[in-house]
């Protein structure tokens, strides 16, 4: 089981990194070097540890500089600002930074496991239904995946957004209040959701599955990747290698991304056995992919979650006009 205290020392520092030290404007030059913004998961994870990317970009003399971060949002503020060059989020976290007129481009993907985003309840809540989440307080990151996975397990619930008390808390203090009990129930996604669901106090009301496709989405800033779209290339190529090589040896994997994330190892391997989850997965932009983000940016926007109209093909990046 892991405890509030162990929680929080895992992920909780990780939320001042997002603090960049300071903007620096986007460079429309040949870069030098290489600015990644990253979370505790997944395939870039795999390349932080690895050094896979530094390998990689050596000959071209980029060096290469990591931010971390404990959720999407603010990491594409920061891309969409000009300070970081590249990074890896979920579905939302693009709408609100294209609606807010974030310089970024959508330039590659990857496929996860529905079941590694889910609602959480506590062992002996009365919640046991969607339906029952009706004026509970239901905590998630505002403008994250688990902000979609909330919105349509609801409607699956036969229930509307505002039809629960939405409680908008980054991971790490979502998991201290669900702990506590001051939220009734948490949306939320691997890591934080496997780390969560080793408590035996705690209750899965719902996974994604059947509820939200599973796409995490590559993002890079867009005066950058004009300039350097080599780069860009040659990254999604490698990030495609790493995620190969992760997929086929998953034991060397969970060591590897325990070691990195703190996360014991059981619970790693958790993450990385669910069904349907595929290191490997790694593309360019497809076209189901920009269809599914349209539909949800339309989605959105009926909602009143997104201010504005959106075009997701504006901001999709294709290699071969590069």
């Amino acid at each position: 089981m892991i405890s509030r205290r162990q929680t929080l020392g895992l992920f909780g520092a990780a939320a001042s990194v997002a603090l960049l030290p300071s903007i620096r404007p986007a460079r429309a030059a040949v870069a030098t070097t290489f600015r990644i913004g990253w979370q505790k998961n997944g395939v870039l994870a795999l390349a932080n540890r690895k050094g896979a990317l530094e390998k990689r970009l050596a000959d071209r003399g980029i060096s290469v500089e990591w931010s971390e971060f404990t959720s999407g949002p603010p990491l594409l503020e920061a891309l969409g600002a000009g300070a970081l060059d590249f990074g890896a989020t979920g579905d939302v976290p693009p709408l609100f930074a294209q609606a807010a007129n974030g310089n970024l481009l959508y330039v590659g993907l990857y496929k996860g496991s529905p079941e590694g985003s889910a609602i959480l309840v506590r062992k002996d809540s009365p919640i046991q239904s969607l339906a029952d989440l009706k004026g509970k307080k239901l905590a998630f990151k505002r403008g994250s995946s688990a902000h979609n996975v909330a919105v349509k397990a609801l409607r699956k619930g036969g229930l509307k957004p505002e039809d629960v008390q939405q409680i908008d808390l980054a991971p790490p203090d979502a998991a201290a209040a669900f702990k506590t009990g001051s939220i009734d129930a948490w949306s939320i996604w691997d890591p934080y959701l496997a780390i969560a669901e080793a408590d035996p106090d705690t209750r899965i009301l719902a996974t994604a599955r059947g509820i939200v496709d599973s796409y995490s989405f590559f993002l890079a800033n867009g005066d950058f990747t004009k300039a350097n779209p080599q780069v860009i290339t040659d990254v999604i190529d490698e990030l495609a290698k790493v995620g190969k090589v992760a997929q086929s040896d998953l034991d060397d994997t969970t060591t590897a991304l325990a070691q990195l994330t703190g996360v014991p190892a059981d619970v790693t391997r958790i993450t990385l056995t669910r069904p349907g989850a595929d290191l490997g997965s790694v593309s360019t932009i497809t076209d189901d992919a920009v269809a599914y983000q349209q539909g949800l940016a339309d989605e959105f926007y009926a909602l009143g979650i997104v201010p504005k109209k959106l075009k997701i093909g504006d901001v999709v990046w294709h290699q071969k006009a590069s």
